[in-house]
């Protein structure tokens, strides 16, 4: 072998040598994103089955909460109880994704408020089946215009409204009407129901004030408080047992467009 042949020769042994763990290294990139991809295609495709369940369990439990106020008391409680248990379930999953989720990704657009919340009490109206809650919006609502997105909005509502649902009882009033500040805009949720259920006062955080009594949120409801926050508002619940419940659903000022 030509003398001159050997330095280089060495030479491309030598980068050789360095460039191998490079070579590995991006290999072990690649099968670590490949493996990445794959866990994150998982996830979404589990969170899609379970919020599915989630809403699935949502329906016959506020329809068996409807049927409920059909009946004579001793099937009555039974039927409410067996509501009220698929609601709760409900819940749960819908906590759990919430839990999992990552921030939310708006597509806002000028939303009209009124029409909004007329479809959203329409479908929680329409899983209660045979029960019926008497729905007021207050004539402030009309006018008002939001810059949000409506997907996001209309999935808090539901939220919101299925539980006031789910904790009255047939024919008992839910209101709601605007409150406007110069930071905000709240959409206040009032029930004249049961107030907090056991469940709530299970997972909820203290009272901060005892004029206030408002307590943490838990269960679907976070759901809802991730959706306004991704607006930038929020959610706050009031009760007092064996009275009622109040939601304010809340949102930046500058998002109220008209």
């Amino acid at each position: 072998m030509p003398g001159f042949l050997l330095p280089i020769l060495s030479g491309l042994l030598a980068a050789a040598i360095l460039l191998l763990p490079l070579l590995r290294a991006r290999q072990g990139r690649r099968l670590a994103e490949a493996a990445a991809a794959s866990a994150r295609r998982s996830a979404e495709a589990r969170a899609r089955c379970l919020g599915l369940l989630a809403q699935e369990l949502q329906a016959p439990g506020l329809a068996l909460l409807g049927h409920a106020g059909t009946l004579p008391p001793p099937q009555a409680a039974a039927i409410a109880a067996e509501g009220r248990r698929l609601l709760r379930l409900s819940d749960d999953i819908a906590e759990f994704l919430a839990a999992e989720a990552g921030p939310r990704s708006l597509r806002p657009e000028a939303l009209p408020l009124a029409p909004l919340l007329e479809e959203a009490i329409a479908a929680t109206a329409a899983q209660l089946g045979p029960g019926t809650r008497q729905w007021r919006l207050a004539p402030g609502l009309a006018g008002l215009t939001l810059h949000a997105d409506r997907r996001a909005l209309r999935g808090a509502l539901l939220q919101v409204l299925a539980r006031a649902a789910r904790m009255t009882r047939d024919g008992d009033w839910i209101d709601l009407r605007p409150v406007l500040t110069p930071e905000t805009l709240a959409i206040v949720v009032e029930d004249e129901g049961a107030g907090l259920g056991a469940e709530d006062l299970a997972a909820a955080a203290p009272v901060v004030t005892e004029a206030e009594r408002t307590r943490g949120l838990g269960f679907g409801l976070a759901v809802a408080r991730s959706l306004l926050e991704a607006h930038g508002g929020g959610l706050r619940l009031e009760a007092l047992p064996g009275v009622g419940a109040r939601a304010w659903l809340s949102l930046p000022r500058d998002r109220v467009v008209a």
